[in-house]
This record gives C-alpha cells, sequence and structure tokens, in this order.
C-alpha cells in the first residue's frame, strides 16, 4: 500500500542505530521469542546497510511470573539486550516513556512481546522511514476479525472519537507498532499513564509538525499471555485521560523548522 504522505526531496541519512523495546507484564510466555524476533530484524537491517548496530530492551512492568528471571538470563548472555526493572507496576504509559527514555538508539521501536504484526516488517518500516524523510513509522492492521466483535467495536468508536476531539487522522491509533525517531522523542514530553499514551505521542508529535505516514501489516491475535486493553477499567481510564489532556493537546503549537529539523555540520 501506499504510504500516505508526500515524499521528501532528497532521503534522510541512514539511521546508525535502532532500539527495539517491548513493553512486558507477566509475557513468561512470549518474552523470549519476543526478543529472539527482535535480534532477527536488528541482524538483517545491519546485513542489509540501514542500520549500524542496534539493542533490545525489556521493560519488566513489576511482572509477577517469571518474566523478570527470563529477561535477565536472555541479557546475560547477550550483549545486545538490556533489561529495565519497575520497582511498582507502571501500566502501558510508565513503561512506554521507561522504554523511550532508556533507548539509545537514532530511531526507536515499540511494539508488545505477544508479536502482533511479522517483524520483518520493521525493515520496511527503517526504509520508509529513510525514504520519506518521516519521523515516525505508525502501521496500521489489515484485518483485525480475530480480535473479537467486542474489541474490534471499541476500537472503531475511540479511532474516531479521536480524530473528532483531536483532529488526529490516522488509523488504528492504539497498535503497538511505532518507530520513531530520536528529534522526536528530543521534544515530545509524554505525560500519560495507561493506555492513552500511543494517542498521546501521535497528537503531539503530529501539532509539533513532526510528520508521520503509515502502512498496513497482517495482524496475529494474541495466543499466549493475557490482555488487558479492552477489560472496563482500561477503557475507562483512556477516556479520562483524554479528557484531562485534550486541552493541553490542541494548545501544542508547530515548533520552527529550524529546532524540529537542526542541521547537522558534517
Amino acid at each position: 500500500m501506499t504510504p500516505t504522505a508526500t515524499p521528501a526531496a532528497t532521503p534522510a541519512a541512514t539511521p546508525a542505530s535502532l532500539t527495539i523495546f517491548f513493553p512486558a507484564w507477566n509475557e513468561e510466555e512470549t518474552i523470549e521469542r519476543a526478543v529472539a524476533a527482535g535480534i532477527d530484524a536488528g541482524e538483517g537491517l545491519i546485513v542489509a546497510g540501514e542500520i549500524e548496530w542496534f539493542e533490545v530492551v525489556v521493560i519488566d512492568d513489576a511482572s509477577t511470573d517469571r518474566t523478570p528471571q527470563i529477561a535477565d538470563a536472555i541479557a546475560a548472555g547477550d550483549s545486545r539486550v538490556r533489561v529495565v526493572h519497575h520497582e511498582h507496576n507502571r501500566k502501558l504509559g510508565g513503561s512506554l516513556r521507561t522504554g523511550f527514555s532508556e533507548a539509545r538508539g537514532d530511531v526507536v521501536l515499540y511494539t508488545d512481546a505477544d508479536l502482533p504484526f511479522d517483524m520483518a516488517e520493521v525493515a520496511k518500516a527503517v526504509r520508509l522511514l529513510r525514504i520519506y524523510d518521516a519521523d515516525i513509522v505508525s502501521a496500521f492492521r489489515f484485518d483485525r476479525t480475530g480480535e473479537g466483535p467486542r474489541r474490534l467495536l471499541y476500537s472503531y468508536v475511540y479511532n474516531h472519537l479521536v480524530q473528532l476531539v483531536l483532529g488526529l487522522r490516522l488509523r488504528d491509533v492504539n497498535f503497538a507498532f511505532k518507530l520513531v525517531r530520536r528529534r522526536v522523542l528530543d521534544h515530545v514530553e509524554l505525560r500519560s499513564e495507561g493506555s492513552f499514551i500511543d494517542v498521546e505521542l501521535l497528537a503531539r508529535s503530529q501539532r509539533m509538525g513532526f510528520s508521520i505516514i503509515q502502512f498496513g501489516v497482517d495482524y496475529f491475535p494474541r495466543t499466549r499471555g493475557i490482555s488487558t486493553l479492552s477489560s472496563n477499567d482500561v477503557i475507562v481510564d483512556i477516556l479520562r485521560e483524554m479528557r484531562a489532556l485534550r486541552a493541553e493537546l490542541v494548545a501544542v503549537r508547530p515548533l520552527p523548522d529550524e529546532v524540529r529539523r537542526p542541521v547537522v555540520d558534517g
């Protein structure tokens, strides 16, 4: 599918480094597979000449199962893997804020530990980021029927509510596939504690003048572990945060071009 963006006049330079991070709460059944897929994606990008180095970071959100021990064991055997442990559960918003702040790469990818898409798609996202000189690549799912009718309805209503309230005309805003340049993270300060953080990231970035492109991916519903995204408490928290942050997000103004895209000597 053609990305929803106008190509830049000249392609951007190849990013030197990539951070892939996984927020993880009680993911003992999936975390080993997720890290292995992240490593495969990073190695493939190095071979393709898209990056020079990568890291995989696990954000353990105070898991109560064996997730911390499994992740620590992987990191002990591979210097490309790091684990950051939360002392207390901070939910998705806190985990993403930790992941973005801990990331060392020029570009940063976040996704879920249950691997909702084929990690081979990361190569396409990095290539699109470079070719279109975009600031964020936010993927959407081609077919979401595997989620079930209830969650599909919630997502449909939420996406349209986001468009109405914030003017954010993007598809599948909460899908866990966001590839973000460091220059965005240097200016966007996220405040959300919960699952509203995906929208907050996109809304703040777009209003600051950063460019966002999208492309579609095949979706693989969770088969292991537990998803809480469609629980009533999570939905109420999302709506509460949207209401609390709406005025602040609407008030965000574009950054000057020289601040948003500074010229690097050499």
